[in-house]
């Protein structure tokens, strides 16, 4: 380690670990990966463009994001196109990232809560 970065081979890991945040890192990137991890199996684009409602072309191009860092897999059967989670760790990682925020949601909902028994503050005149 130097000055506190990481060098050598440990860096491309956490490099990897980056982009596949920012793959993560859209309202309807994450929207897709719920849908296709609650189908437990290949779901066709037509689903998923029916549950997003999404435009084809933007439905498309978040498709390709999560396909270039391996966070979905496709296969084409006749016309139609399927999609899947690429590891099944990636439905854990969703309920993770849920919990986390239903916990951070919760902590700041008990602090609102405690505003009414804070004494009161007179406003300066």
């Amino acid at each position: 380690m130097v000055h506190g970065f990481l060098v050598g081979a440990e860096r491309p890991l956490y490099e990897i670990k980056a982009n596949l945040f920012k793959a993560l890192a859209h309202p309807a990137r994450i929207r897709v990966l719920e849908i296709l991890s609650a189908s437990g199996g290949p779901t066709p684009v037509s689903e998923i463009l029916k549950q997003t409602e999404l435009e084809p072309t933007l439905l498309s191009q978040h498709l390709a994001v999560l396909r270039r860092h391996h966070v979905v897999s496709a296969e084409r059967t006749g016309n139609a196109v399927y999609y899947q989670l690429a590891h099944p760790k990636i439905s854990e990682l969703l309920v993770i990232a849920r919990t986390f925020l239903a916990d951070t949601l919760a902590a700041q909902r008990d602090r609102l809560d405690a505003l009414p028994s804070l004494p009161p503050v007179e406003s300066p005149r």
